[in-house]
């Protein structure tokens, strides 16, 4: 299957839940015009039929062309596993490009194949550092930008990072930020927070009640996988959630990261409502409304400061500085005493209002699309 004179085909890699967010915009303008076409592969590593529903549906994701079916496994398994299926799918369909987002394993499997068969890589939200190789995502991130042509990025921060790595300047294009197109696209059908704690009052992990209430996501390895780490975390927000409510949507892995901490008790006792993954705009709904947000995702810090809501990043470093600098966040680490001057300072009325940092209006993904019928 090859491009027409008139046409560009480009196949575009979703691999993980992080990845939706930022392929279904991309998707939507792609479709809206002329002379692009896209082929969707959906990797599988992170897929099961309720994920499908509560984001693919709820995102309006066109249904993959291909799915991988990759599905779990240690990092090398999902790499090598991915780049196995993958490689026939580019000696099927031949495309202009390989656009890939974020930095998942997905995204640099797809990669790789690609620049092996002498396939241009598009990268969408290149240059993104938060300067810890430990992280998993950083080193996806450097790999997949030293093998890209077209690089878009979100903040002006990420062209200075890849210009110092050897990256030409004329390979990058500051697109803004995808996420935040998504964001804004589905705001309006945001599901009430009074909606989702309501569906979770009868359960048996809920302290549900009206009122303000913080929200909490955990999943980081360096954060669950430490017993030592998890406990400090987990008795510095259970003292928080005695003056603002803590509702939890809990991970699977960080669920089971508790149960082995013997943490559960602890949380069971505390003004903490434990719920199971939500969808996008349950969790949209949810930060919209909190009076503050304690993470350790990279998307989230994205996502309050768009929404204007305080966010508390417990990690030690962030990849996303704009959100620091111009947006509500603030980056504390794990320390107790850190975190719980963060929170007075929310509590207290002195939270950080932040301002949209440029090129997050809704419309990176239009550019996006733009740029590539110039660049293809």
């Amino acid at each position: 299957m090859t491009s027409t004179a008139t046409q560009r085909h480009i196949v575009c890699v979703v691999g993980a839940r992080p990845n939706f967010m930022k392929i279904a915009p991309i998707m939507r303008a792609v479709a809206a015009t002329e002379g692009l076409r896209a082929t969707l592969v959906h990797t599988g590593q992170h897929y099961d039929a309720a994920m499908k529903a509560s984001f693919f549906d709820q995102l309006h994701i066109p249904e993959p062309d291909v799915d991988l079916g990759v599905g779990s496994g240690s990092h090398t398994e999902q790499t090598a596993n991915t780049m196995l299926r993958f490689e026939p799918v580019l000696d099927e369909h031949r495309p202009d490009a390989v656009l890939v987002v974020g930095d998942v394993n997905s995204t640099i499997a797809c990669a790789l194949v690609a620049v092996k068969k002498g396939i241009p890589i598009v990268h969408v939200e290149a240059g993104l550092r938060s300067g810890d190789r430990a992280m998993p995502e950083e080193i996806n991130r450097i790999l997949t930008d030293q093998i890209s042509d077209v690089l878009f990025t979100t903040e002006h921060s990420a062209l200075d990072n890849l210009v110092r790595e050897g990256i030409s300047e004329d390979k990058v294009v500051f697109a803004g930020n995808v996420m935040i197109d998504t964001l804004l696209y589905n705001l309006a059908d945001a599901v009430p927070a009074a909606d989702t704690r309501a569906a979770a009052a009868d359960a048996s992990e809920s302290h549900s009640s009206a009122g303000d209430y913080g929200l909490l996501t955990l999943h980081r390895p360096s954060n669950v996988d430490d017993p030592d780490t998890l406990a400090r975390l987990v008795a510095v927000l259970v003292e928080i959630s005695a003056e603002l409510p803590l509702v939890f949507p809990v991970h699977p892995r960080t669920r089971a990261r508790l149960a082995d901490a013997g943490l559960d008790a602890a949380l069971a006792a505390a003004p903490i409502t434990l719920l199971p993954p939500q969808g996008y705009r349950e969790m949209l709904g949810l930060m919209r409304e909190a009076k503050a947000v304690f993470t350790d995702s990279g998307g989230i810090q994205e996502e309050t400061t768009a929404l204007g809501v305080p966010c508390i990043t417990l990690r030690e470093s962030t990849e996303r500085p704009i959100t620091v600098e111009a947006g509500t966040n603030v980056v504390v680490g794990t320390d107790p005493s850190a975190i719980r001057a963060a929170w007075e300072t929310v509590r207290d009325g002195h939270g950080k209002a932040g301002r949209q940092p440029e090129g997050w209006d809704g419309h990176a993904a239009e550019r996006i699309v733009q740029a590539l019928l110039t660049r293809l």
